[in-house]
Formats: C-alpha cells, sequence, structure tokens
C-alpha cells in the first residue's frame, strides 16, 4: 500500500494518540471528530478528556443522523452503529502490533469493517457515569459546556437531561419545539361544518381516516398524516384543502412544499389532478395550487444555505402551510420553517415516518408520530399494489424479520426472492436480474430509437435496480457499469457515447431554466421531428452546455453539437417534457441508484440488491423504503442474514424532541 506524501491529500493519515486511540480504532470516532473536540476545548482551555469525548460524541452523531448525543447510551450505540468508513474518507483505525506504539489511521479501501473479527465491538474505556467525579458531573462542570437550557448562551455546548448537544442543535430542538407546541391548542371552529365538509369529501365508509385527518386540521395548526406509499396522501391533501376552504371562506392562501424539486413537482402534479376531480364548487375554491421547494419557499439568500428571507421577523404570509416528504426534512430545516410561519397559520405535515430519514441531523417526523397525543393521522389501506408485497412491506416496518423471511421465501405474483449463500452474489444467482435488466433496456431503447418519448418514459419507469452503498462492491459504482454493459449487449448501445439513443440519465443538479430538478430522471430519445402529443420542448436556442458524469470514458460532452438528432425526455409518460442536452444541467448515466436517490419515486418493479449483513447501512428504514418503491413487484437479492440484519436493525436518531413533546 502506498502511502500519499502530500499534506493536502484527504487520505493522508491523520494520528490519533492518548485516550482517544482506542475510540478511534473501533470505529466510535473518526480522526476528524477528536480534532473538532480538540480545537472547541483550545478555544476554551478544556482539557478534560472526558469532557472532549463527549464533545467528540456528539459531532460524530450529528454526521450519523442524530441531534445529540445520549452519554449513557452511548456505549451501546457504539456497538450497534460503527461508522460508515465510506463517510471517514475510506480511513479506519489500526491497531498496532507494540502495545506502546500511537495509534493511527492508515488508509484502507472502501469496504474496510470497523469492528474486530467476529463482530464483536471492542471493549472501551468508558467513562464512569455518575458520581462526583463522573462523566455527567464533569461534563455539566465544564467551561466548554452551558449546564442545561438556561446555561450561559455563548458555550458551543449544551447539556440537557443527558444529552451532549453542539449548542446550535439544541437551539434549532428549542424553536421547533416551542413552535409546535403553541400549534397543538385547540381551536374554536364550527366542528358540524367541518364535519358535513369531511362528509361530502370522503364520503366512502372507509374514508373515516381521511375524515379524521380534516377534522385534525380543521381543530389544530398542526397536523401530521403518515401512511406508506398509495395510500392516498395527495389525494387527502387535496380534499383537506377543499375543506378548509369550505370552513374558513374562501380566499384561503395555501402553499404546497417539499424538500426536493422533484417531489415538489410530483407533490403538484397529483394534488392538482385529485382538485380536478372535486365539485365545480370546490375546484373553484381550492383553485390550481403550485408546489415548491422548501428552500424556495423560505426564500433561499446568495451566499447561505442556513439564512432565508423569511423568518420570525418577516412570516410567510400564508394561512396553510403543507410539506410533503417531510420525513426527508431535517431539524435544522424544520427549524426554518416554523420560524417562519405565523403564529395562526397552519401547518400540515406529510410523509411516511418509516422511511429513510433526512441526510442531515434530525428525525422530526419520526420524534412527531412517537410523541404527539392527538393530531397524527395514520393512513393504511394501500390502493397501489398487491396483498403480499402490501404484506413484506408491514412486516418489514413492524420489524418482524420471522415474517419478513417467510413472505420472501414464499414468493408470490409480487414478490420473489433469490437467497444468496454467502454475501456476494454468484453469477447463477444474477440471472433473473440480468434477464430484467435487458428486458427493460429493449423496451427502452425501442420507444427511444422510434421517437416516442411517452413510451421511453414508460419503459424507463418500468424496473430500477437500486443499492444500498454507492461504492464498492456492493454498489452503485460497481453495477451501474455492469448493468449498463448487459443492456448494451442486447441493444447494441455504446457505453461511451453519452447520447446513445436509449441511454437513461439523472440530473444531479437543479436548473429553473430547464425546469429540472435534482434527482429527475430522463431519457435520450430519437428526434424524429414528430414528438408532439402534448411535449413541451426546451432548447429552441443554443445557450449553456451539458456536463455528463460516468464510470466510462469519454461520456462527456458539450455544446450545440451534442444535439444532433436526440433529445432528452423527462416527466410524466402523458406530457413529456423535452430538454436539448446543450440544456440540461448536470446529469449522470441511471442504470442502478443508490436506495436513498429512489426516496420519493416508484416503479412498476424494483429489483433491491442486498449488501452483506455486516454493512453499517442495512437498516430497517433501507429495507422498507427500498421495497415500497415498487408499485407492482419487487424482488430482493441477498442473503437471508442481510435480511434479518435490516429488519433488526433499525435507525436510532437521538434527539430530545419526542421526550420534550
Amino acid at each position: 500500500m502506498t502511502t500519499p506524501t502530500d499534506l493536502l491529500d484527504p487520505r493522508v493519515p491523520w494520528r490519533v494518540e492518548g485516550a482517544f486511540a482506542p475510540f478511534v480504532a473501533a470505529g466510535a470516532l473518526t480522526a476528524a471528530d477528536v480534532h473538532v473536540a480538540r480545537r472547541l476545548g483550545a478555544m476554551t482551555g478544556e482539557d478534560d478528556a472526558r469532557v472532549l469525548l463527549a464533545v467528540a460524541l456528539a459531532v460524530a452523531a450529528l454526521r450519523a443522523g442524530s441531534v445529540c448525543v445520549d452519554l449513557a447510551d452511548a456505549p451501546a450505540l457504539v456497538a450497534t452503529e460503527p461508522v460508515d468508513v465510506a463517510d471517514a474518507r475510506g480511513h479506519v483505525a489500526t491497531e498496532p502490533t507494540d502495545p506502546a506504539a500511537p495509534w493511527s489511521l492508515v488508509e484502507t479501501g472502501p469496504d474496510a469493517s470497523v469492528a474486530p473479527p467476529g463482530g464483536q465491538p471492542r471493549s472501551l474505556p468508558w467513562p464512569a457515569l455518575d458520581g462526583p467525579d463522573g462523566w455527567h458531573a464533569v461534563v455539566r462542570r465544564s467551561v466548554l459546556v452551558a449546564d442545561g437550557p438556561d446555561g450561559p448562551p455563548d458555550r458551543p455546548v449544551r447539556w440537557v437531561d443527558g444529552r451532549v448537544y453542539l449548542d446550535r442543535y439544541w437551539r434549532d430542538e428549542l424553536v421547533v419545539r416551542r413552535d409546535l407546541h403553541g400549534r397543538l391548542v385547540r381551536l374554536r371552529v364550527d366542528v358540524g361544518a367541518l364535519d358535513s365538509a369531511a362528509a361530502r369529501l370522503f364520503p366512502r365508509p372507509d374514508d373515516e381516516h381521511q375524515r379524521a385527518a380534516v377534522r385534525a386540521a380543521g381543530t389544530s395548526r398542526l397536523t401530521v398524516l403518515t401512511g406508506g406509499p398509495g395510500t392516498g396522501k395527495t389525494t387527502t391533501v387535496a380534499r383537506l384543502v377543499a375543506a378548509l376552504q369550505a370552513v374558513d371562506g374562501p380566499g384561503l392562501r395555501v402553499a404546497l412544499a417539499a424538500p426536493t424539486g422533484k417531489a415538489a413537482a410530483r407533490l403538484q402534479e397529483s394534488v392538482n389532478a385529485e382538485v380536478a376531480r372535486l365539485s365545480e364548487a370546490d375546484r373553484a375554491a381550492v383553485g390550481p395550487l403550485t408546489a415548491t421547494t422548501v428552500h424556495r419557499l423560505l426564500g433561499t439568500r446568495s451566499g447561505s444555505t442556513t439564512r432565508f428571507r423569511h423568518d420570525r421577523h418577516r412570516r410567510l404570509p400564508h394561512d396553510v402551510v403543507v410539506v410533503d416528504e417531510s420525513s426527508m426534512v431535517s431539524l435544522p430545516l424544520m427549524a426554518r420553517v416554523v420560524d417562519a410561519l405565523r403564529p395562526d397559520a397552519r401547518l400540515v405535515l406529510v410523509g411516511d415516518p418509516d422511511q429513510l430519514a433526512s441526510v442531515e441531523a434530525g428525525a422530526v417526523l419520526g420524534d412527531l408520530v412517537a410523541a404527539l397525543p392527538s393530531g397524527v393521522v395514520r393512513l393504511t389501506v394501500p390502493h397501489r399494489y398487491g396483498t403480499d408485497l402490501a404484506s413484506l412491506a408491514e412486516a418489514v416496518r413492524r420489524g418482524d424479520a420471522d415474517a419478513t423471511v417467510a413472505l420472501l421465501r414464499a414468493g408470490g405474483p409480487h414478490v420473489s426472492f433469490t437467497a444468496t449463500t454467502g454475501d456476494v452474489a454468484a453469477p447463477s444467482d444474477l440471472a433473473g436480474l440480468r434477464a430484467d435488466l435487458e428486458s427493460a433496456g429493449r423496451s427502452l431503447v425501442r420507444a427511444a430509437e422510434a421517437g416516442d418519448a411517452s413510451a421511453a418514459l414508460e419503459a424507463l419507469g418500468a424496473h430500477r435496480l437500486l443499492l444500498a452503498h454507492r461504492e464498492g462492491p456492493a454498489g452503485v459504482a460497481h453495477w451501474a457499469p455492469l448493468a449498463e454493459s448487459w443492456v448494451a449487449a442486447v441493444t447494441g448501445g455504446r457505453a461511451d457515447d453519452a447520447w446513445s439513443v436509449g441511454r437513461p440519465l439523472l440530473v444531479t443538479e437543479n436548473d429553473r431554466t430547464s425546469g429540472l430538478f435534482n434527482g429527475d430522471t430522463g431519457v435520450v430519445v430519437r428526434d424524429t421531428g414528430a414528438l408532439g402529443g402534448g411535449a413541451s420542448a426546451v432548447g429552441a436556442a443554443a445557450v449553456g452546455s451539458a456536463s455528463v458524469g460516468s464510470a466510462h470514458p469519454g461520456a462527456g460532452a458539450s455544446g450545440a453539437g451534442v444535439d444532433a438528432g436526440v433529445v432528452v425526455a423527462f416527466g410524466d409518460p402523458a406530457a413529456p417534457h423535452l430538454v436539448r442536452p446543450h440544456r440540461l444541467p448536470a446529469v449522470q448515466p441511471v442504470h442502478a441508484m443508490t436506495v436513498h436517490r429512489g426516496q420519493g419515486s416508484q416503479f412498476t418493479r424494483v429489483t433491491v440488491l442486498l449488501p452483506p449483513a455486516s454493512s453499517p447501512l442495512l437498516t430497517r428504514e433501507l429495507l422498507y423504503t427500498a421495497v415500497t418503491r415498487a408499485r407492482e413487484s419487487v424482488h430482493v437479492i441477498g442473503s437471508e442474514a442481510a435480511v434479518r440484519a435490516a429488519v433488526e436493525r433499525p435507525v436510532r436518531r437521538a434527539s430530545g424532541l419526542r421526550h420534550a413533546l
């Protein structure tokens, strides 16, 4: 193994010595966590290793999605949730053969294990928790730490009820808690009129939960609407808005928002499609609704991702704000949302708390569902997929590993399982996956070559390969090129041609000019000059250039010369959105994607390729999210051990929000 010599190279080992070394070696901390803690200690004159360990653990917790670290739970969390080495820049601690030698980080591969052989956690020198000189006591006395909610406001770390926060995140949690507490007050409304509107808009006997959502939104300034895919959440949102318009009177100002541009576009499309089914009077009252991203709703400021035009000093003008896919909203962003809401505005949070939470810290939706005594309505009846698929999703959701394995092994018209004998799938395990990819690829290329954008988009959504990792043998970086080569072998496509007809593309940045958003998927289509049928076109003039990322050389292209004979189709197959290649934002091929990338989308058929059972990314939420991306059928490839590991490993995100509520 070669050692890089450039000190600015992120692969250069960072030395970690002394009391922190065992924690870095075990994967509980990275060297970066330690250096942040030491730097804060140096700034305040704090050198007690126990205090700095607590701070380093709080920094590490943020990287894992927690808002804080509960010192009492820290040993258990470290034993069960090792640091994902892919997030640690490919470094992992190793123990020197000489016990007296210093500990240090060394360069490793992307899939190195942070646990010792056999998967047993190291015995770590945890400080004693209680007593006058215990861990809690020394942290609370530290000049680095504000003790309790009323502690000094100028300290970077805060201790509250045994939890250690970086102060910024405690303040965000406080903002959310105080605002939501205020919104739980019951409103004085005409309950008879509200129930009448609910009964008119949801007349079926099995619409009981939808009617409950209307009553909750009408009588409280906070409503949480949850449910799995296909349970009718967006349908309920549209009719809920109509009910509020009927009770509160016309002119109610409603904002629809979602964490991503892709999710916002889908929300707007779905809600307005449901509004179109309402009576003429309700349609006139509600009118067409526009959805936007949460960031754009708040008003982004140039050069800042955390400050917005709308805040507590300049409130949003809306009477009702609906946030879809709110499981993906982090604590800091939710704090900015509630800061910007008028105190008398209604907030409706919509999402599935059992899916993957936000990439950043916090699990606000999950905390609310767990904590709120009222105002939470869960829709439970799936209308979109078969009984066996619904049963599988429910078994995963409730954490029943035996039932999950039994349902997978039993199979059915909507569920299939290829059980691998080891961590790595054998060639014989991949026959079904290859057949699915080749079949979907043929249909996609056939429609794209014919210049049929609608059929090409239908084919694009017919099948998707989902993985847990981006890198490594179980990641997208390995499987996407392999999938592309399989498809190219039966379609005659060229992996080195960025604009090969039938090539699926993923947008990786937002672009208002083209109307495309990070996460949108499209397909390169032959431009026959007859792409009508309601399609919208972008790119009559040559401005800008496309950037195509690929694992293969020669994939990049730019300029109007790439437009010869092709366009790229996005959006709804019923009304394709066509963009010339030179007008595209950054894109990359998408023959496979991570489950995180697939969140918020659905496909007719889904293949889930599981990583080894030891993967720290393999969780209940990841498997549930992957399975529920399928509209009709799911094929799971992996070992039974990996399935059980996923179902039995729920994500644990520490926060004080659910305790406070």
